[in-house]
């Protein structure tokens, strides 16, 4: 997917397609040394448990957006900078969680849209939990798997449709 870090996305977008997309009501920190970023979702719920986010960013994820529902959890890490390079390596446009990363310094140097809500640096158990390709609802959002998201310094939106190529 084609980047654009110096454009200010969002706003281009709800004044376009409005009615298409639902924006997030809380601010997501950006943690990624991308800001801008879009793709089709993949989704994943679960608590204080990474283990299947170490599986998917192992997959292809080029075009792709990982978004997980860790119950807004800041007490476990769901995201570091070993499996964020290893979304890196395997073409992952970005990561948006409804938890928290660590590794905050070197995250920010990787070439990875990473959003979430904020940090801790403990990591978390790896007991083999979660739910791939689950409806996730947060920050009033609704996220179906094959939904779009598009991110940037002005929030997160998310359309049932392709918004850009």
């Amino acid at each position: 997917m084609l980047l654009r870090p110096s454009r200010d996305l969002l706003p281009d977008l709800c004044d376009n397609h409005a009615e298409r997309l639902q924006v997030a009501s809380i601010p997501f920190n950006d943690y990624g040394g991308h800001t801008t970023f879009f793709g089709r979702v993949v989704t994943l719920s679960c608590f204080e448990d990474n283990s299947l986010v170490r599986e998917l960013v192992a997959q292809d994820g080029r075009g792709r957006v990982l978004v997980i529902d860790g119950q807004g959890s800041l007490r476990r890490a769901l995201l570091g900078d070993l499996l964020a390079q290893k979304a890196v390596d395997n073409g992952w446009e970005g990561v948006v969680i409804n938890g928290a990363v660590r590794d905050v310094v070197t995250l920010g140097t990787l070439p990875l849209g990473v959003k979430a809500l904020g940090s801790c640096p403990i990591k978390t158990e790896k007991l083999g939990l979660g739910e791939r390709d689950a409806v996730l609802q947060f920050a009033g959002l609704v996220i179906h798997p094959g939904d779009y998201l598009y991110a940037d310094p002005n929030g997160v939106a998310v359309s049932a449709d392709a918004l850009l190529d």
